[in-house]
This record gives structure tokens, C-alpha cells and sequence, in this order.
């Protein structure tokens, strides 16, 4: 059933900012399922292209910050979503979140958008403003612009938010399933309320049939609260983890707490820090007004244990929908690219392999789609891990991120210290790099066919220097691109032969 008929004439035309984030890409299914019509802003369009429901919202290419193509975005919007920040974009973080917000606000009213929503994070009461991290208190000045603003707003906040893919759930997993013994910081003491995504979600749909004369905040949070050390230790017991021994210390500043955990999670020290940050503060709700609106069933909210469970079956299944590391695509639009004439952006180095290779095309496509995060790189594992080491010392992301689907890729998925730009299944693979590198980087990877009818794997590594210090690190790695770069080559087409014969070899009689 379409959502069209599903939903009848009543459905609202919804304006979705962040649907390349964690929140955005599954909200809008979910606002499609309701039976509204739902128009994506997004920066990188061509980033939603390979979600399920892409063809089922419209996608407009734009910026926040962009007063001209936000008041393109809203025109015939009733409800505009605002599910964007600036967290981990650098000192002025704050600053681009305010004129972000402000610009949301005016063109809103300007279009005569009847509503918006916000998510933002859940802040303590009776703690003094300026005492707040400066992750909680952009959110909350985001919040007051948007209801003093001439729009009706609802603000959700929201604390710890419990999904796969979340980056509070990977922090969560990665800590307690890494460290069966660790020295912790005193925030573990903390108390949270932490919340399921899907109640969540539920609440974000539901809000965009509040009445017009609502516009106000409401605290969203599951029916636990718990410390962070509470939720530590019950995740090792759903996960069926034997008992973890933390030890909380005095010692451990937010700063350094950043990059403990950036150490030992997916989470690079740019939003560790700004999160560890936030949890020195108590988040616990002290109204449920939501429910008036959007009412409770029953098992709702959920319990923290129960969003646990459902949330490692999702990634023990390989069907986590969002992930927090695909938020951004990197780059600008006047970034060069692998694909523009010899001459355009300056120089532009390339290592390029190509190997005849005994398998279908398909047998080598799927080698190709499946790599990286537990299926590895096919060239010197140590090399890899010694590169995302020296990443993540430097406060890089690391090999850590993995993948979001152990078989399948989209365009905007992070991979390990890689994301996707480009894919056409069955022929390319261009993945660019997110390591700290003086230039940008890509590797490409193609199945292909010769004039004999062969099958060839072609592969480019391309590199585009920024600065002496770029020429510098080309020249300085080249000479361990055979090694690298031609062993992948050969294992990939190795990895390929091997999963054709298998495929051809009968199964044994039972």
C-alpha cells in the first residue's frame, strides 16, 4: 500500500534537514508510512539516492546556511524538521548552529510553514547555563531560537538515545565489549534517562499534529534512568558478556576522556569530546507532557534492557538502517575529483593495477562490494592497522567505523576510514578517504570486461596533494604501493577465483 492511500488527503507535506544523518534517514520512512509527503534538504543529494524510500520522497540539493535554498526547501512545507548540527565541525561549531537556526526560523515564517520540530539534547535542570558543556548548550540556544521565533515550535530533548547505528550506542558497545577491566571517569556516576530511537521516531511524527497554539519544549526519555555505569554493566549482561570490573577515577578530564574514548570506540576525538563532555551533566526528564499529544501504548516507552536487545539484533543481522558515521559526506562541491580532465586542480597522482581475473564479473563484484570492516582490505593487514592507528592518534576516525551492511553499500556510507562517493553495481567502486592527509584521497575499484570477453579488475588509487607537505607524503608512501596496492589486487582477484570455484563445487551428499 502506497503511503498516499494509507495516509488519504490527510497527509501533511513534510520538509526533512539531516535525512543523510542518523535521525533524518529514518524518520522520513517513517513519516512516509504515516501518509505524509515528505521533501528531503539535503547537501550531497546524490547521497539518499540508494535508501529504500528514495523514490518515494523528493530530494532537493541545499544548505542550512543557506538562507536561498532553504526558502526553495519550505515552499508548500507544513512541517519543517530541523535535525542538523554542527557538532564536530570545528571551534565555531556554535556559531554556524545559531545562523543556522535563525535562517531556519525566518524563512519558515516567510513560507508559512505551520510547524517545526527540533531534537535536541536533554539538559539538567537548575544547572546555571554557562556550566552546561558546549555541546548541550548550542542545543538548547538552537531550541529557544526556534520557539522564539513566529513558527510554532516543539523542542524534543532527548538524552542517550538507544539504536543501532547511534553513536551513544556505539560508544556504549564498544566500551563494555572492549574493556572487560577498565579505569573510568567519574561521569560514569552520572544519571541518564536514556531513550529507545524508536520511541524516538514515534514522538517525532507524532509532533507534527500538535496543535497550533503548542510551542514549547518536552523532555523525552525511556522508563529507566540509570548511570552510565548502570548501563555498562547491563549491556554486558544482554549481550551475554561475563561481568566487566570498572573502576570510575576522579582523574580522567572531559578532555582526556575524549581521547580514552576515542581510542577504544569508532568515535573520533572531534565528537568524543563535546559528548563526554555533555555526560558530566545529570539528564533526567522532569515532565512526560508529550504523552498528552503523542500517547503511550503499551511497553511504551521502552525499557532501556528491551532497546538493547532489539538493537544488537539489528546489528548482529546486518540490518541497521543509519548509521551516526554516514551524517557527512566529505568534501566540497569545488573539491576536485577523481573524474575531471589531467589538467583541472592541480596535480594529481595515481597508482593504477589491472589483473585478468579467473571469475565472473559477478563473482568479482561481490569481493569488491563486500570490503573492508570485518572482511578486511586483502593487502598486509598490519600496514592497515599501523595507517588507522596513526589516524587515530592524530584525531582521525581510524579503521574502527567498519561498515553499516556486511554485503551491501550506498553512496554515503562510512567505511572504516573511507566513505563511498560513488557506486554503480556490478562495475565501480570509488570510495574517498576520511583519514588525516595532507590532500584528498580516492580508491577506485572496477569489475570489468576486456575486448576477450575476460574478466579484469582494474583498481586506482589517486591522491590530490595539498601543499609541499602533500608531494612530500605521496613520494614517502610510494615505494610501499606494491606492496599495499599490488597485494590487494592480486588477493582481491584471488578472493574472487576461490568464491567462483566454490560456488561451482557441489555440495557433499548428505
Amino acid at each position: 500500500m502506497d503511503a498516499e492511500a494509507e495516509g488519504g488527503s490527510n497527509g501533511l507535506h513534510c520538509l526533512v534537514t539531516g535525512a543523510t544523518g542518523y535521525i533524518g534517514g529514518r524518520l522520513v520512512p517513517e513519516l512516509l508510512r504515516a501518509g505524509h509527503r515528505v521533501r528531503c534538504l539535503a547537501r550531497t543529494p546524490r547521497a539518499l539516492r540508494d535508501h529504500a524510500w528514495a523514490q518515494d520522497a523528493e530530494v532537493v540539493k541545499g544548505d542550512v546556511t543557506d538562507a536561498a535554498s532553504v526558502a526553495g526547501a519550505m515552499r508548500g512545507i507544513d512541517v519543517a524538521y530541523y535535525l542538523v548540527h554542527a557538532l564536530g565541525a570545528g571551534r565555531d561549531f556554535e556559531e554556524k548552529d545559531r545562523r543556522a537556526a535563525r535562517i531556519f526560523a525566518e524563512q519558515a515564517h516567510a513560507a508559512g510553514v505551520r510547524r517545526i520540530v527540533y531534537l535536541g539534547g536533554l539538559t539538567p535542570g537548575g544547572v546555571p547555563e554557562q556550566e552546561l558543556s558546549r555541546h548541550l548548550r548550542s542545543r538548547a540556544e538552537v531550541g529557544r531560537i526556534l520557539l522564539d521565533g513566529p513558527v510554532p515550535a516543539t523542542v524534543l530533548q532527548a538524552a542517550v538515545i538507544i539504536g543501532s547505528g547511534s553513536v551513544s550506542f556505539e560508544m556504549l558497545r564498544y566500551l563494555t565489549e572492549r574493556l572487560p577491566v577498565m579505569v573510568t571517569p567519574s561521569w560514569v556516576r552520572t544519571r541518564i534517562q536514556p531513550i529507545a530511537v524508536r520511541d524516538v521516531l514515534r514522538y517525532l511524527v507524532g509532533a507534527a499534529r500538535m496543535p497550533d497554539d503548542v510551542n514549547r519544549t518536552f523532555d523525552v526519555g525511556g522508563p529507566d534512568v540509570l548511570t552510565y555505569l548502570d548501563m555498562m554493566r547491563r549491556y554486558a549482561a544482554v549481550a551475554g558478556l561475563r561481568h566487566r570490573l570498572i573502576v570510575p577515577v576522579p582523574v580522567l578530564t572531559p578532555r582526556l576522556s575524549s581521547y580514552w574514548v576515542g581510542l577504544v570506540t569508532p568515535v573520533p576525538a572531534s565528537i568524543a569530546r563535546p559528548l563526554t563532555e555533555s555526560l558530566r551533566n545529570e539528564v533526567v526528564c522532569r515532565e512526560h507532557d508529550i504523552a498528552r499529544y503523542v500517547p503511550d501504548g503499551p511497553a511504551q516507552p521502552l525499557p532501556y534492557e528491551e532497546a538493547l536487545r532489539l538493537a544488537l539484533c539489528r546489528v548482529r543481522e546486518a540490518q541497521v538502517a543509519t548509521r551516526w558515521s554516514s551524517a557527512s559526506t566529505p568534501g566540497a562541491p569545488s573539491d576536485p575529483l577523481p573524474t575531471d580532465p589531467d589538467w583541472a586542480g592541480g596535480s594529481l597522482y595515481e597508482d593504477e593495477r589491472r589483473l585478468t581475473v579467473a571469475a565472473s564479473r559477478e563473482s568479482l563484484w561481490r569481493v569488491i562490494e563486500g570490503i573492508g570492516g570485518d572482511n578486511g582490505w586483502y593487502s598486509f593487514p598490519l600496514a592497515w592497522a599501523v595507517r588507522g592507528w596513526l589516524d587515530r592518534f592524530v584525531g582521525g576516525v581510524g579503521l574502527r567505523r567498519g561498515r553499516r551492511d556486511a554485503e551491501r553499500l550506498r553512496v554515503g556510507d562510512s567505511l572504516d576510514f573511507w566513505r563511498v562517493e560513488e557506486i554503480e553495481p556490478g562495475r565501480l567502486l570509488r570510495l574517498r578517504a576520511e583519514m588525516r592527509l595532507p590532500g584528498l584521497a580516492w580508491l577506485e575499484m572496477y569489475a570489468e570486461s576486456d575486448d576477450d570477453g575476460r574478466t579484469r579488475y582494474r583498481q586506482r588509487a589517486l591522491f590530490h596533494p595539498r601543499g609541499l607537505s602533500g608531494h612530500a607524503y605521496w613520494w614517502s608512501v610510494a615505494p610501499f604501493h606494491a606492496v599495499v596496492f599490488g597485494g590487494m589486487a592480486r588477493n582481491i582477484a584471488q578472493a574472487a577465483a576461490k568464491g567462483m570455484s566454490a560456488r561451482k563445487t557441489p555440495a557433499p551428499a548428505p
